[in-house]
């Protein structure tokens, strides 16, 4: 295995990207075993090459290993482990550890057998640490990395470090918080609406042009890949799978008739129940409860959207409904940190307290008029007042 130090080596010096995610500095590296799930293409692999690179350098006591190197076919992580260690390894990183065959008996193999090995994995974001194979809920700690916020995208296109705010801070102070942010010299406007086109996934940095095809090639790699490996989808499924999400994406958000979409695409009611966890899980798909309702894993979600805006502008990009995407951008903003339901009184409730109403410069307070907690997120719009509040605003929550 003297390859393994040559493999790491040479994806060091391929690493080029300089922006570093807030979630580099938010997780705490002295763990003995750290799990990082994602969405495919949010970053997580250079995530973990910035922190070795910025923390040991090219160190021998460090070892980095992606499991869907054709090199590591058939080799396990425990034998991974031994070969490190007895050569003084403190840290294995091991990227994609789904690839791998029993990798959570492993995990915990390696964790009782090498107390002083640092353990730090990635993998998809369906990916359920907490039903694998062993219990590693004790010995793993979880972050789930989402993609890029609004004001990470800010930071990159205009070089301006900027601050995160609660949600609180945005319902209580917008007005002073926007003017801060305009005292830096930016205009957020300008760059929101190419933010929802393609801000997301930091590979859009890579290359523009081919942004949509490969954002085509993270949900066909999800459904043909991981779906099948980690949730054992029959591969004949696939293609409802591909027919769901299409007819999803023409009419997001969706309140779904679940009956009438099974058997549009030829399944089971529980099947499609099933198949719309799946899609949520591996982060292409977002559902929502009513906040009245009681949550059971398969029951019918209340609104269904595309995760993010990218999806939207990748699967319907002549199309795409100016409404669905000021919700979707929405949801996706909040959900990142606070619990977000639909709600009988505006569109959404945050933290079963915050009712939002969701639109454009002309939304009137009608939906939430009179409510003590009841806001407007209003797009198009540089400067909120009172209860109306910026809808790229909520950009800047993380």
């Amino acid at each position: 295995m003297d390859y393994l130090p040559l493999i790491h080596q040479q994806y060091l010096k391929n690493l080029k990207s300089t922006f570093k995610r807030d979630l580099l500095n938010q997780i705490d590296w002295e763990n003995r075993m750290i799990g990082i799930t994602g969405a495919r293409g949010v970053g997580k692999t250079t995530l973990l090459l910035q922190h070795i690179f910025q923390t040991f350098g090219y160190s021998s006591e460090v070892l980095y290993l992606t499991m869907d190197h054709i090199q590591l076919s058939g080799v396990s992580l425990l034998e991974v482990a031994t070969y490190h260690t007895v050569r003084g390894g403190t840290h294995l990183f091991i990227d994609e550890i789904h690839k791998s065959d029993n990798w959570s008996s492993e995990l915990k193999t390696i964790y009782d057998l090498y107390p002083d090995l640092k353990i730090i994995f990635t993998s998809s974001s369906i990916l359920e640490i907490y039903k694998g194979q062993a219990d590693l809920s004790r010995r793993v700690i979880l972050y789930d990395m989402n993609g890029l916020s609004f004001r990470e995208f800010l930071q990159i296109e205009a070089g301006n470090n900027l601050n995160s705010y609660t949600l609180n801070d945005i319902i209580e102070h917008h007005q002073e918080i926007v003017h801060n942010i305009l005292n830096t010299d930016i205009k957020p406007l300008k760059y929101f609406k190419n933010y929802l086109n393609y801000g997301y996934y930091p590979f859009y940095l890579e290359n523009l042009s081919s942004y949509p095809i490969k954002l085509l090639n993270i949900i066909n790699l999800s459904l043909e890949v991981d779906l099948v490996s980690i949730k054992k989808v029959d591969p004949v499924s696939v293609p409802k799978l591909k027919k769901l999400i299409s007819i999803l994406a023409s009419s997001v958000p969706f309140q779904p008739n679940i009956s009438k979409l099974a058997g549009s695409i030829e399944i089971t009611r529980n099947t499609l129940l099933l198949y719309l966890q799946y899609l949520s899980q591996a982060k292409i798909l977002t559902l929502l409860q009513d906040n009245g309702s009681s949550y059971s894993y398969i029951a019918k979600p209340d609104k269904v959207l595309l995760h993010n805006t990218n999806l939207i502008s990748c699967l319907q990009p002549n199309s795409a409904n100016l409404g669905s995407i000021r919700e979707t951008f929405f949801v996706n903003a909040v959900s990142a940190l606070y619990q977000i339901n639909t709600s009988h009184q505006g569109d959404f409730i945050v933290e079963d307290k915050y009712k939002f109403e969701v639109g454009g410069a002309s939304k009137t307070n009608k939906q939430v008029a009179g409510l003590e907690d009841g806001y407007l997120a209003i797009d198009d719009v540089e400067i909120g007042s009172k209860n109306k509040i910026p809808l790229w605003l909520f950009g800047f929550l993380s």
